[in-house]
């Protein structure tokens, strides 16, 4: 009767070891990218808890930054599993096609969760570049960043939270369910992105859009 539990053990151990964790962390990010900062660290300075992953997406960044821009509930959605973030009541649809009433947005526009749920905070907005919200409560904080490779794109989320209440059973929840829950979900939204991006995107299209974008934000600075 001792061997099933002893396989049991064995299988957690080994899917919670040093290397299956950096797995679960840092999925599709170079060491380099893991471990180099992005803009948007400085809002959470000191996290308990930090996950870069990455993809390549064979488009240029003015191509990718639209699909990000419309994320959101009641938006473009997540591009993930919508069915498992609806058990959740949050409302997502992923949108296959650029929405265009979704490309309005700021630094501090405020995106909610879900329809009931609470919100992120648009924090840093610098088009085709870098985008980070905030959570409310400021511990947590999720930035995508986009940096060219080529003829196309590294897109990057890191997520950066903060350190949990300090019960047992939270910490044991962030580090055993949240860890591989959301690589199951941030993969098949990099995944989803990319998808929608190369398929959808032609050449010099999104460049004219994007340029037109980032001239009336730096205009709007200036004002």
């Amino acid at each position: 009767m001792r061997l099933p539990w002893i396989i049991a053990a064995g299988v957690a151990a080994a899917a919670y070891s040093p290397p299956a964790r950096r797995w679960y962390l840092t999925w599709g990010a170079t060491s380099e990218e893991a471990a180099g900062s992005l803009p948007g660290d400085e809002l959470l300075a000191e996290p308990a808890l930090q996950s870069t992953r990455a993809i390549t997406i064979d488009a240029p960044p003015t191509a990718v930054w639209p699909w990000l821009v419309q994320m959101g509930s009641g938006r473009g959605g997540a591009y993930t599993y919508d069915w498992i973030e609806n058990l959740f009541g949050l409302d997502m649809h992923s949108a296959d096609q650029i929405v265009p009433q979704f490309q309005q947005l700021a630094v501090g526009d405020v995106l909610p969760l879900g329809p009931d749920g609470p919100g992120v905070r648009v924090a840093i907005f610098r088009p085709a570049t870098t985008l980070s919200f905030r959570s409310e409560d400021g511990n947590w904080v999720w930035t995508f960043h986009l940096s060219p490779d080529g003829l196309g794109t590294r897109l990057i989320s890191r997520n950066r939270i903060a350190a949990p209440a300090a019960s047992w059973a939270n910490r044991m929840a962030t580090r055993f369910v949240m860890e591989p829950g959301s690589l199951i979900m941030e993969r098949r939204m990099l995944l989803g992105i990319k998808e929608r991006v190369e398929r959808t995107t032609s050449p010099g299209e999104s460049t004219v859009r994007l340029e037109l974008d980032i001239a009336r934000v730096e205009g709007a600075s200036r004002e």
